[in-house]
């Protein structure tokens, strides 16, 4: 099992009944530290300007990432030759940078919104911890690409992904 950043999980039957069911996540970081990843199929309840601090921002979906954190945002993107500082995860998917600016661009239409995925929270594990899960079989390592998590449709990527292993 090469576990790395770029990587996409999806949970498997063994987490129905809890949080993780259904989810699809992208590792962002995998080192001797432990696993970070954002779970991108599903939406949080509401949208970027209705929080508070952006309330003058334009409407831009935000996902609920995961557990861990969530009174913060996160976020990654596809487009590194507008936003400066984001590390490269997989090919063409960057993980924060400079988030003033993205807001800036997202406001004036210069960063699409399907070029960025905002979350709230995110997923993080222990070192070897979730190596461990993957082994029990809570987890299935796919192979698929890092860039579908700017996926249009979010909502069925795991049905997708499952199906995919499956056959």
């Amino acid at each position: 099992m090469n576990l790395q950043a770029g990587n996409i999980i999806i949970s498997t039957d063994l987490l129905n009944g809890t949080e993780f069911e259904k989810v699809a996540i992208v590792i962002s970081e995998h080192n001797e530290k432990g696993t970070i990843g954002y779970v991108f199929n599903q939406l949080f309840p509401r949208n970027f300007n209705e929080l508070e601090e952006f309330k003058h921002s334009i409407a831009v979906p935000l996902y609920a990432g995961g557990p861990v954190q969530t009174d913060m945002l996160y976020f990654m993107h596809r487009r590194p030759d507008l936003i400066a500082d984001g590390e490269k995860i997989a090919d063409n998917v960057y993980m924060g940078g400079d988030f003033k600016k993205a807001v800036q661009l997202l406001n004036t239409g210069q960063l699409p919104v399907a070029d960025v995925r905002l979350y709230i929270g995110y997923c993080g594990w222990d070192v070897n911890e979730l190596e461990d899960e993957i082994k029990e079989g809570s987890w299935q390592l796919t192979n698929a690409s890092g860039d579908l998590v700017f996926s249009t449709a979010t909502e069925s990527v795991w049905d997708k992904l499952h199906t995919t292993i499956e056959a």
